[in-house]
């Protein structure tokens, strides 16, 4: 136990104090490290068993974004502007050399934009079911006025629901994400102690912007993991792979596959094809 407590002081001593406000960070393991970021209203608590699976031998960095799943909310700024700046100063305060960077869904999205304005601080970037013009998935040519008009309508008319209204929402749109009730009530309630208009404009910074060109500036080696059979009674599979292929068409070498049979919140329908990809990429 002496032994055991030292070894924590000591750990602990490596982690400089960093002011965040944009996030919160649990660190666990030594050695190589490694950033997870969940998605829209998530926990970093969804990454739990990843963390277990990778940590040990790396060093994880959990985060859980402010004014979700009960975080206090930003008191001024936009969440993923902020959340960026401080995640890659959180990078160089920590002095983390070339972290691997793992985001899911709109933690994808933030991966992405950390990767292209900072391309120096990211070692290797695993991006889980995101795209970097969410938006243009059903118009591809739009221009950047029009993305941000449907971005727009999005936003007020998520603003105008009522509370009933906007939980009905929030529960019909987590029941086609993951194939598990007890997970679908546990990302449901991590929605529910999620602050409403972090939320809806978090989502609208997302829809509004296109960062198909602004990859190009990536230069970490990146490891794409999509889904599709949420979908499959709009399009078959071999169109959204395409689409993705066309997203990321801007990314050299940037390495895309698409899972059987999770739904949105892979690592909870397929971690260990999640895992698998992984583990091969971090070699």
């Amino acid at each position: 136990m002496f032994k055991q407590t030292i070894a924590a002081l000591l750990f602990a001593a490596t982690i400089p104090a960093f002011a965040a406000t944009a996030f919160k960070a649990e660190v666990s393991g030594s050695g190589q490290p490694v950033i997870l970021i969940p998605g829209l209203a998530s926990s970093g608590e969804v990454w739990k068993e990843t963390a277990a699976h990778l940590c040990g031998p790396r060093q994880c960095h959990v985060l859980t974004l402010a004014g979700f799943a009960g975080q206090p909310a930003l008191q001024e700024g936009e969440l993923i502007a902020a959340a960026e700046q401080q995640l890659a100063d959180y990078i160089t305060a920590n002095r983390l050399d070339k972290p691997v960077v793992i985001g899911h869904s709109m933690g994808g999205f933030l991966a992405l934009k950390l990767a292209s304005d900072h391309p120096d601080k990211v070692g290797r970037l695993v991006i889980v079911d995101a795209l970097p013009a969410l938006g243009a998935t059903a118009a591809p040519n739009a221009t950047p006025e029009q993305l941000q008009a449907m971005a727009v309508r999005m936003r007020d008319g998520m603003a105008q629901q009522d509370a009933a209204s906007y939980a009905a929402a929030q529960q019909r749109a987590v029941a086609g994400m993951v194939t598990s009730p007890a997970h679908a009530e546990r990302i449901s309630d991590w929605g529910k102690a999620s602050d409403r208009a972090t939320v809806t404009n978090a989502m609208y910074s997302v829809m509004a912007t296109d960062m198909r060109g602004d990859i190009a500036r990536i230069k970490a080696p990146t490891l794409v993991l999509g889904t599709w059979v949420a979908f499959k009674a709009f399009a078959p599979k071999e169109a959204i792979e395409a689409t993705y292929r066309m997203q990321y068409a801007k990314l050299p070498g940037a390495r895309i596959e698409l899972a059987d049979t999770a739904r949105h919140f892979m690592m909870y329908d397929e971690p260990d094809w999640m895992y698998a990809r992984i583990d091969q990429f971090l070699k």
